[in-house]
């Protein structure tokens, strides 16, 4: 009886999600896991899972070599910046084809030049160039796909400009009408922004100060300072941008700095105003990783940026080596990857790409891309995000249910679920579910919604009780009034006689 009873037991604990979970994590480097309302881990079914990695020598073109960034165009070609090799390469949609190597370009006068240490690399499809931190040239090279060199930017001979500091390129976007946005190793005031001539603009986007204990003790300080001292005194600098990328009208960027919370990663418009400023957001892990070799905490520290197709934001951490995904409305959906050695884990991350909603992560010293294919969970969850995004709340109410009937503990679907009711018009409901979510603003409408409905259906009841009670006041006003004259009538009649 008892080894029956333990064999009971075993198969319920086996039925669990969170068993379930770890046992679909069981071929992974890494635990799947997101996080409860109260900022704990938990257990939670994985959106991705390591497909394979792709070096150097499976392209036939020999190991890459510290490559920094990958990107992929609208015609969903791949390409590498394979730094160590001077070179970049474009491959196909599968990552088992070399299109083209661009190693040497042709300048406007016909002479022949070559990269040096190239770190970023950006196709636009509006005007059909390639875009290349050419970071040792101390250049962008601006080309057409044959190579054929447009525009070479280079140092802005500009006051805004430090002439003291060289110009070291090592991320590089454009916009719809040309401008190119260039993130330099060695400038902390924003993105270097550049005409489609190559005319110098001025910066873009920088990032605020972290607002320590001790800044702002410096300030107040600095009141009662005389001009001299002010200038002697260190000044405290915002932390540079690390990478970004463009999804329409606007510009995502992020930082490594692991010391700074502030800024981490922003949303611009075409004016460099951050929306996300105002917001409470936190990306990566809630809680500081301890290395127990180097005895301290580190904190996240996002190397890199995508933002996907149907406008989920990924943000590749270099403390973890893990990918944090967001919707659009910076609620997290997965978390994916790790330190490790075997496939789905790294060394030393560099970039992110996404394509059909898979993931490809550059690891620079592996020298690999590993490819990460979505699951059924993650499918189910991108669909309904992808619907709540265009507004059609209620048709994803359907995907939202049936993915907490695969994972009860995600919260994500529980917002979900509450703004489909509400959009429904099941008040009720709604407010059920944002309370199991923590939301108050959705539970905050539900419950105005629900008090409206409320007052409509039972006004006729509620103005009858009304009525009835302010008649049943008056009478009984009229009662008090009759009986208290009554009273001082009598009491007077007995004074008199």
């Amino acid at each position: 009886m008892n080894r029956f009873m333990a064999a009971v037991c075993a198969l319920a604990v086996l039925s669990t999600p969170a068993a379930h979970v770890y046992a679909k994590a069981a071929g992974e480097p890494y635990e799947n896991y997101n996080y409860d309302n109260w900022g704990e881990a938990i257990p939670s079914q994985g959106g991705f899972v390591a497909d394979r990695t792709v070096s150097g020598y499976d392209l036939g073109i020999g190991a890459f070599d510290e490559p920094s960034d990958i990107f992929c165009d609208h015609d969903h070609i791949f390409y590498i910046a394979d730094t160590g090799n001077d070179r970049v390469i474009a491959a196909n949609s599968r990552l088992d084809e070399v299109v083209r190597v661009y190693d040497e370009f042709t300048m406007p006068d016909g002479s022949g030049t070559k990269l040096n240490k190239p770190m970023g690399v950006y196709v636009s499809s509006e005007k059909g160039l390639i875009y290349i931190a050419d970071t040792n040239n101390s250049r962008v090279l601006v080309s057409d796909m044959d190579g054929n060199v447009q525009c070479e930017i280079t140092k802005p001979d500009s006051e805004v400009y430090d002439q003291k500091k060289t110009f070291l390129p090592q991320r590089v976007i454009a916009d719809k009408a040309g401008n190119v946005y260039v993130v330099l190793g060695n400038i902390t005031t924003g993105a270097a922004m550049f005409a489609p001539d190559g005319e110098f603009m001025g910066f873009y986007g920088a990032n605020r100060v972290e607002p320590t204990a001790e800044i702002i003790s410096n300030y107040f300080r600095s009141i009662f300072m005389s001009e001299e001292k002010k200038a002697q005194r260190t000044r405290t600098v915002p932390s540079g941008i690390t990478s970004f990328d463009i999804d329409g009208d606007f510009v995502y960027t992020c930082t490594s700095s692991s010391t700074q919370s502030t800024d981490t990663v922003k949303k611009l418009n075409a004016a460099g105003k951050n929306i996300f400023a105002d917001m409470e957001l936190h990306f990566g892990d809630y809680k500081p990783v301890y290395d127990t070799s180097q005895n301290k905490m580190y904190s996240a520290a996002i190397v890199d940026i995508d933002i996907a197709e149907d406008g989920c934001i990924n943000c590749l951490d270099f403390t973890t080596g893990r990918v944090f995904q967001y919707d659009e409305d910076c609620n997290l959906l997965f978390i994916t990857g790790a330190i490790a050695e075997q496939t789905g884990g790294f060394d030393h991350v560099a970039a992110l790409e996404s394509l059909d909603n898979d993931l490809y992560v550059l690891d620079s010293s592996k020298d690999t891309v590993t490819v990460f294919r979505e699951t059924s969970f993650g499918r189910t969850v991108h669909k309904a995000a992808a619907l709540h995004n265009e507004g059609r709340y209620e048709e994803a109410l359907g995907p939202w249910e049936e993915v907490l009937k695969r994972d009860g503990n995600y919260r994500r679907a529980y917002i979900g679920v509450a703004l489909a009711l509400l959009r429904k018009g099941d008040y009720e409901g709604s407010m059920k579910y944002a309370k199991l979510a923590d939301d108050g603003k959705i539970y905050n409408k539900a419950f105005e919604g629900y008090r409206r409905q409320f007052l409509k259906e039972h006004f006729t009841a509620i103005a009858a009780v009304a009525a009835i009670a302010a008649a049943a006041l008056t009478a009984f006003g009229i009662y008090r009034k009759k009986r208290r004259t009554a009273g001082n009538n009598e009491k007077k009649g007995e004074e008199q006689s």
